[in-house]
């Protein structure tokens, strides 16, 4: 319903109309002059502050009471208006008189008179108050519906995500507990000493890996240590022909990554750059910030690859869509040579 502010304005309005309407209609001398205008001015004023002030202030609470005795909305708000106007102009006129402005043998002839003029001006502004208050409240109302559905959606599409990731990370886990096994198992035949110690390796990845599970995002630093954990698994199986060096800033060690991100970038790295070469090569992980954006490059010497080629159910693959359901249109990879050297390279907001 209407606010003090509202109520306020309106009331100067209905001053301003009564100034040039109430004279007009009979509250003057007679005489038809402007002088005649200027004697009604102060009488209007009296009238229209006596039966509006009350009307802005109790009105509303008139229409509710009426209104939960069951009363229609527009019947409440037309009687409250009538009420108001009649009870003010009573009160008005009184007023009137005992300010000498009116002599009482012609006090009921001019209460009717001034009373059809009220009338007309209290119907008028009543209902086009009511009118605004109740489109400003439909307004309110809507604007309400339209953010509960806006969050409803935001919600529905967050869920929707989230659940996308779960199924992509279910995807991921086995994929890479799968490469890993196969690594400690070619060990045992020729080195159990060593895959005992890969084993105590795998058990820290597969710890760290398993409490990541219930977050979307975790530190870099964190990634950073379970990537150390999976080249020292895979350099037992290569040997010198793997190498790795890590180029993060410090600054950036707090940001924050999809778990297994960079651990799957490596991991291709590796068996797609590296394992296929005689010689082996070397895997580098960096990382720079600009505009917001996190970018972490993972490079290697190897023969290099088409993004676009990669097939459904890769490790990229379901990195692609991890980012996706995570960020959308904000993160992506991108595939290059630089330097003889394929790059791929994960952006993504900052955070």
């Amino acid at each position: 319903m209407m606010n003090a502010t509202s109520r306020l304005w309106l009331l100067a309005v209905i001053n301003a109309a009564t100034l040039v309407m109430l004279p007009l209609i009979g509250l003057g001398d007679g005489d038809g002059g402007f002088a005649g205008i200027l004697h009604g001015w102060m009488p209007a004023l009296v009238y229209t502050n006596v039966t509006g002030v009350p009307a802005l202030l109790l009105g509303q609470k008139v229409v509710e009471w009426l209104t939960r005795r069951h009363w229609p909305l527009t019947a409440a708000v037309v009687v409250s208006v009538l009420a108001f106007a009649a009870a003010g102009c009573l009160v008005a006129q009184a007023l009137l008189m005992w300010m000498g402005t009116q002599v009482p043998e012609r006090f009921w002839a001019d209460y009717l008179r001034t009373l059809r003029g009220a009338l007309l001006l209290s119907i008028v502004f009543g209902l086009g108050a009511f009118s605004y208050a109740s489109m400003r409240e439909r307004l309110r109302q809507t604007e309400e519906r339209l953010h509960e559905r806006e969050v409803a959606e935001e919600r529905t599409r967050k869920l929707a995500a989230e659940a996308r990731l779960r199924s992509l990370e279910s995807r991921l886990h086995p994929h890479f507990l799968f490469n890993t096994l196969n690594t400690i198992s070619a060990l045992i035949a020729v080195d159990p000493a060593r895959a005992e110690q890969i084993v105590g390796r795998l058990a820290a990845l597969l710890r760290s890996s398993l409490d990541t599970t219930t977050r979307s995002l975790i530190p870099l630093e964190q990634e950073l240590a379970m990537v150390q954990d999976y080249v020292d698994i895979e350099r037992a199986r290569l040997g010198d022909k793997l190498h790795g060096r890590v180029e993060v800033p410090a600054e950036l060690r707090d940001a924050h990554v999809p778990p297994l991100s960079v651990q799957s970038l490596v991991e291709n790295a590796v068996k797609h750059g590296i394992s296929p070469e005689r010689n082996g090569g070397e895997v580098c992980v960096s990382a720079s910030a600009e505009n917001g954006q996190l970018r972490i490059a993972v490079s290697d010497t190897g023969g290099g690859f088409d993004l676009s080629a990669v097939a459904a159910g890769h490790g990229l693959d379901s990195l692609v869509g991890r980012l996706d359901a995570l960020f959308s249109s904000s993160a992506h990879l991108a595939v290059s040579r630089r330097e003889g050297r394929c790059v791929v390279e994960m952006v993504l907001p900052r955070s």
